[in-house]
């Protein structure tokens, strides 16, 4: 999508995108090596009741789905970061997710008129309907003078 083409109140869905047992670990082994995300039998004992992904790999699938559903072929270039991140719920080996972003405002830059700037809000929901992500993200977009 164009800056031009987002308005605030706007809502972008996607997905559901299943996370497979596999790429959970995968990528707890290499970013997130924390027992409850890497070792099945000791998460089955823990509060937890089994194996839930990292935060930060739930962000990253939120990412890729924003991507494909809204930034790809846009002029976004950069996001100079989030106001919060929250994982109210655990993400699981198996979870199908969907996304929600809405559109909390869109702005030209009065000190960099060739500047867009989007704000708006990320939610990942499981395929129960309960939300395991919560994020509010800025992105940059280069428009024309």
């Amino acid at each position: 999508m164009r800056f031009a083409e987002f308005s605030v109140g706007q809502v972008i869905e996607a997905g559901p995108r299943l996370l497979e047992h596999t790429e959970l670990l995968a990528f707890a082994q290499r970013y997130d090596p924390q027992w409850f995300h890497t070792e099945p039998d000791r998460a089955q004992a823990g509060r937890f009741g089994g194996l839930i992904a990292s935060g930060w790999q739930t962000c990253g699938i939120a990412m890729q789905m924003v991507v494909e559903s809204a930034l790809h072929g846009s002029e976004s270039f950069a996001s100079p970061g989030l106001a919060y991140v929250k994982w109210p719920h655990p993400v699981r080996p198996g979870d199908a997710l969907s996304l929600r972003a809405t559109v909390l405002e869109t702005r030209r830059s009065q000190s960099q008129p060739t500047l867009g700037i989007l704000r708006w809000r990320w939610q990942l929901f499981n395929q129960a309907g309960t939300e395991v992500l919560d994020l509010e993200a800025t992105s940059l977009f280069d428009l024309p003078p």
